[in-house]
C-alpha cells in the first residue's frame, strides 16, 4: 500500500508540473470552437486536453462578459469614484515628482498641506524609488576612532553638550 500511495503521488506530482497554461486567445477559440457545435463539447475537451468542468467556466465568462456589453454595461470593475480617486493621486505624484530635491517627508508633508490628502512618507520614498529619484544622503559619514584624539587629563577639562531641539528653516521647530 506504501508504493501505491507514493506512485499515485508522484504521478499527481507530475501532472501539476506538467499542467497546460491556456492563453487567452486559446480559451476565446475553445469556447467559440464549443458554440459552433460542429463537435460535441467532450470529444472538443479530449481533442484540447482540458476537463469539461474548465470549457464549462470558461464559456459561462465568455458568455457573461459578452452578456453585460450587449447591456450597454461597459462600465469596468472600477467604480467611477476609485477611477476619480487614482486619477487625483496620479495627479498629486506628478507635482510631487516636479520637484526631486525634496526629501520624501517634505513632499510628504507639502502634499498634505497643499491637497489634505496624505500619503505617508515610505510611500513616497517607494514612488520616488520606483522611479530612480532618490538622491544620496548629503552626509559625510566618519568611522569611530578606537580612542579620543585628544584626552583628558583632569576633570571638567573636556565638556560636551547634546541637543535636539532644532530650528529648520520653511520646516519648524
Amino acid at each position: 500500500m506504501g508504493k501505491g500511495a507514493s506512485a499515485e503521488k508522484v504521478g499527481r506530482d507530475i501532472q501539476r508540473k506538467t499542467r497546460r497554461r491556456f492563453s487567452a486567445e486559446e480559451k476565446i477559440r475553445i469556447v467559440l470552437e464549443g458554440l459552433r457545435g460542429e463537435e460535441s463539447i467532450a470529444a472538443l475537451c479530449r481533442r484540447e486536453g482540458l476537463a469539461p468542468n474548465l470549457y464549462c467556466r470558461w464559456s459561462k465568462e465568455f458568455l457573461g462578459d459578452g452578456k453585460k456589453r450587449l447591456l450597454g454595461d461597459t462600465k469596468s470593475e472600477a467604480s467611477a469614484p476609485e477611477v476619480k480617486g487614482l486619477r487625483d493621486e496620479n495627479d498629486r505624484l506628478k507635482h510631487a515628482l516636479a520637484d526631486p530635491g525634496k526629501s520624501p517627508r517634505e513632499l510628504s508633508w507639502q502634499e498634505t498641506d497643499r491637497t489634505g490628502h496624505f500619503n505617508s512618507e515610505s510611500s513616497v520614498y517607494r514612488i520616488l524609488k520606483a522611479h530612480d529619484l532618490i538622491t544620496s544622503s548629503a552626509c559625510v559619514l566618519i568611522r569611530a576612532a578606537g580612542r579620543f584624539q585628544h584626552p583628558t587629563k583632569r576633570p571638567n577639562e573636556l565638556w560636551q553638550t547634546d541637543f535636539t531641539y532644532l530650528r529648520v528653516v520653511s520646516w519648524g521647530w
